[in-house]
């Protein structure tokens, strides 16, 4: 082989080497998103990108080019005539004097346009927003436009004005570089005439000046987002004000533009010196020294009266862009006494949540982890209909965590990516049901899943896609994928789904590189059935296909038709809706995207949850075909959204301010409220938003709410709770429950206080932390029942060398009792007394057994007990431990 030939392969070969190295990655984005079925999602933001960045290189090349192409003509033609004259014998005169000049301005062009663009493809989805606007049906007061041009439209003309000055400004920097290079034997002297007089120059600081006069009326509508006043949004002082100013500095900006070309007719520079002195002092003037003095002198002394109409726009825009402006008030009486018997029977009671998601984590993993390397990595709350009863529960999937293997596992190839490649099944048990040992019971345990109820049945229990599945596999390789342990043996699968890419030469050459793994070329595991699946985390699979869509931190498991799938919430969010108080960097926010992922395919649907709000009307016409209507979720999974406690919870934030409608009162934060805190475990913390089954006053049957409640920010009395309803056709109304202000009602960290200055219950409490174990307070729940308030607080014991926590105890608090028992119910009867099937229970007449008889007799109640406390059947319970206790009494000789 002669040598040409041979440099020639060496340089084919690494062209090919960089050429795949850099393009594994984006051919594996490509294989991607098309066997997830959104390639277009891939293909509108690659290319949106790209025009983006190339449209704007191209104005900015073309822009500074011709500018420098322009004055370098000027600099050469001077230097040739210097250097002809021998004024100047450098070699650098030489090289610009000649044909190279042209070349070096073209490749300066070129490198500059490349480095200012790098950063304006990120500009993209602004842009097509601007294509794509929508409108939200209100205007401001101010200018009269509709929310819409300050959500699409003014972003995209903010961000062509930043670009276009910043070309004007290097553009004109280097121009008058070029220009004072060519008279540089002048001196620094005459420089300023020089520049005054040269035409391009001055049409350059013209054209600065009319995009800064254009700066300064978009300067103009960004007063809605001041945060001068008492609120948030234009106040007295920029309306009347600085509004003002911005005119007549866009004014001065216009006519100073004008005399910069007219000067060069007149030829008086003096005459720009004075004009561009007095824009710089109006500039001082207006925009800093008279908005001050009008703060000062006309609004502090009369600050309210001043602010009034603006504050007034700020609380109506703030509970808008929050959705709060539906928020439905109603007054919750506090009755006095309340019925036993509507106490004993009621929904809510029925159904309350006793378990904290933090101990029954631990108790899950604990208990129904059965190998290692599994892990419930959180627990959720939903609600199932179990035996034509809504029953709520507590969930959480058994994912395989590739972390957790043993090491003589977790450090072969073929067991990290061949064979433990999927999760199986979930854990799930009633939310109120406690065992003799204080440990849950289950609707849904062990592997394979075992359930009671039908409706429960785990069809397809495997889970290839979710929290914790971070790494790539392979399946369907020659190699058996682990299913399930079986005993002393293991079950294998093979992966029938439709998720992950196929595998062939060239497909596996790219992953290789991609993943830094030759193990992907070199094994022969593979065939034509293989397949490799890679980001199918959950989290990253949505962002991938709708980066601009805000997602919750909270997935949750959904069991619909014997089938796992992940429901996430996705948020349309803007931090330009004016007048809107901003909250953690946004002002506006709408659950609009209910996501739904299969736990074993990973296929993706994601739903328009509110086709009201303007920004997914926007990305759905960017995006077509992505987002589907709500009508088209299957009825088994819609069954199962609920409220987003993300989003709850930033409203809530909100409201603790925003509920004061009236300006007066606002102003003079006169009703201030705060979520409260609560202790867990022993630490004081802000209380969470918590999902619960409740009978909300006037509803005829129990829904699922998320609820929260509120204390003035002063004082620990409770002012008002708020619930967010989460079935059926009453999905996403807030309810907001006041109290009346001449009734106390307690706060929970009044409750907290109570509970602990009761001697008997902080004394065992006490006692169980000095015993070598440790106390957690779980979540206090605070339950609106009959008109009244009850509190309940679930008390978790665990060992100092044990990871089980149990529940030992129920603390329930109402008006001025607070007792600890070992179940709710012996709790509520405390404070009630006996519930009337209690009552009415049958007593066992004494003579008419033998000693032997009722100790068989006993042994039946309290199986029947346990069974009954499994099903949730507590009337049930209740008699048979009333009936228990009689013959306990007779047995001990007790009268």
């Amino acid at each position: 082989m002669n040598r040409p030939v041979s440099y020639f392969l060496i340089a084919a070969i690494a062209v090919l080497a960089a050429v795949l190295t850099l393009g594994a990655g984006f051919l594996t984005e490509i294989m991607w998103y098309k066997s997830t079925g959104f390639l277009n999602v891939f293909w509108t933001i690659f290319y949106s990108r790209w025009v983006v960045r190339i449209a704007s290189g191209v104005l900015f090349f073309f822009f500074i080019y011709i500018n420098l192409l322009t004055a370098g003509g000027k600099l050469s033609r001077a230097l040739s005539y210097k250097y002809r004259e021998g004024v100047v014998n450098d070699a650098l005169s030489a090289v610009l004097t000649g044909r190279w000049v042209k070349r070096f301005l073209l490749a300066a062009s070129f490198i500059l346009a490349a480095i200012f663009t790098a950063f304006t493809s990120s500009y993209w989805l602004t842009v097509q927003k601007f294509l794509h606007p929508s409108s939200f049906g209100i205007s401001d007061p101010l200018f009269k436009k509709d929310i819409g041009f300050y959500v699409f439209k003014l972003p995209f003309y903010q961000e062509a004005y930043e670009l276009a000055i910043t070309t004007v400004v290097m553009t004109m920097v280097a121009v008058a570089a070029l220009f004072l290079m060519a008279h540089i034997e002048e001196g620094p002297g005459s420089w300023l005439d020089l520049l005054a007089r040269e035409k391009q120059v001055v049409f350059l600081m013209a054209l600065f000046f009319v995009l800064k006069a254009y700066g300064y009326r978009l300067s103009m509508y960004n007063l809605l987002y001041s945060p001068r006043g008492v609120a948030f949004g234009a106040s007295y002082t920029d309306v009347h004000a600085v509004l003002p100013a911005l005119k007549i500095m866009m004014a001065l900006s216009l006519v100073l533009a004008a005399l910069l070309v007219v000067n060069l007719a007149v030829k008086r520079p003096a005459m720009l010196v004075w004009t561009l002195g007095v824009f710089i002092a109006a500039s001082i003037v207006l925009q800093g020294v008279y908005p001050n003095l009008v703060q000062k002198l006309q609004v502090t002394p009369n600050e309210f009266v001043k602010e009034e109409p603006f504050l007034k726009t700020n609380i109506e825009f703030t509970l808008k862009a929050y959705g709060l402006d539906r928020v439905e008030r109603k007054v919750y009486p506090v009755k006095e006494t309340v019925n036993p018997e509507v106490i004993f029977n009621s929904p809510t009671l029925k159904t309350l949540r006793l378990w904290d998601y933090r101990p029954l984590q631990q108790t899950y993993n604990q208990l129904q982890r059965i190998r290692p390397y599994y892990n419930f990595a959180q627990v959720d709350v939903d609600r199932y209909t179990i035996n034509g009863e809504i029953r709520q529960v507590m969930l959480a999937a058994r994912e395989l965590d590739q972390g957790r293997l043993p090491e003589e596992r977790a450090n072969t190839w073929i067991n990290r990516r061949l064979q433990y490649t999927h999760g199986y099944g979930l854990v799930m048990s009633p939310v109120n049901s406690v065992s003799a040992e204080g440990l849950p019971n289950y609707f849904i345990k062990d592997i394979p899943p075992v359930s009671g109820d039908p409706s429960l049945k785990i069809r397809e229990p495997r889970i290839y896609f979710g929290e914790l599945t971070r790494e790539y596999v392979v399946v369907n390789s020659r190699t058996p994928e682990f299913d399930y342990p079986s005993g002393e043996t293991n079950a294998y699968t093979e992966y029938s789904g439709t998720g992950g890419i196929p595998i062939n030469f060239w497909s596996r050459l790219l992953f290789a590189i991609r993943f830094g793994d030759y193990k992907l070329l070199v094994s022969t595991n593979f065939d034509s059935d293989s397949r490799i699946l890679f980001d199918r985390d959950i989290k990253t699979m949505v962002k991938k296909v709708a980066p601009f869509i805000r997602f919750d931190i909270d997935p949750y498991l959904v069991v619909a038709s014997g089938r796992l799938y992940w429901i996430i919430d996705g948020y349309t969010v803007t931090d330009r809706y004016p007048y809107s108080e901003p909250v953690e960097g946004i002002n506006y926010i709408r659950n609009s995207v209910k996501a739904v992922i299969d736990a074993y395919n990973g296929t993706m649907d994601f739903y328009m949850a509110d086709k009201s709000d303007p920004i997914i009307k926007s990305y759905a016409a960017i995006f077509p075909g992505v987002f589907k209507p709500m009508e088209r979720m299957p009825k088994e999974i819609k069954a199962h959204i609920r409220y987003p406690e993300d989003l709850f919870l930033i409203q809530a934030r909100v409201y603790t301010l925003y509920h004061m409608e009236d300006t007066k009162v606002f102003y003079n934060k006169e009703d201030v409220w705060q979520i409260p805190d609560e202790i867990y475990g022993s630490e004081r913390q802000k209380m969470e938003p918590y999902y619960t089954i409740l009978q909300l006053p006037g509803e005829n049957k129990p829904e699922m709410v998320l609820m929260l409640p509120f204390t003035p920010a002063t004082i620990e009395n409770m002012r008002a709770w708020m619930a967010a309803r989460c079935d059926g056709e009453n999905y996403g109304k807030i309810v907001l429950y006041l109290f009346p202000k001449d009734k106390t009602v307690y706060g929970p960290m009044q409750i907290e206080a109570r509970i602990n200055q009761d001697s008997q219950i902080s004394q065992q409490l006490t006692l169980w932390d000095q015993r070598g174990s440790r106390v957690i307070r779980g979540n206090l729940l605070v339950l609106p029942v009959d008109g009244s308030i009850i509190y309940v607080r679930p008390v978790f014991i665990q060992g100092e060398q044990s990871q089980l926590p149990e529940l030992s105890r129920v603390v329930v608090a109402y008006g001025e009792h607070v007792v600890m028992e070992r179940t709710f119910e012996a709790a509520v009867a405390r404070i009630f007394g006996e519930p009337a099937a209690e009552r009415a229970a049958p007593v066992v007449p004494a003579g008419e057994m033998t000693a032997d008889e009722m100790i068989k007799r006993a042994a039946t109640l309290y199986d029947e007990a346990v069974k009954a406390q499994r099903e949730g059947d507590w009337a049930t319970y209740g008699q048979k431990i009333n009936e228990l206790g009689v013959l306990l009494k007779k047995l001990s000789g007790k009268p």
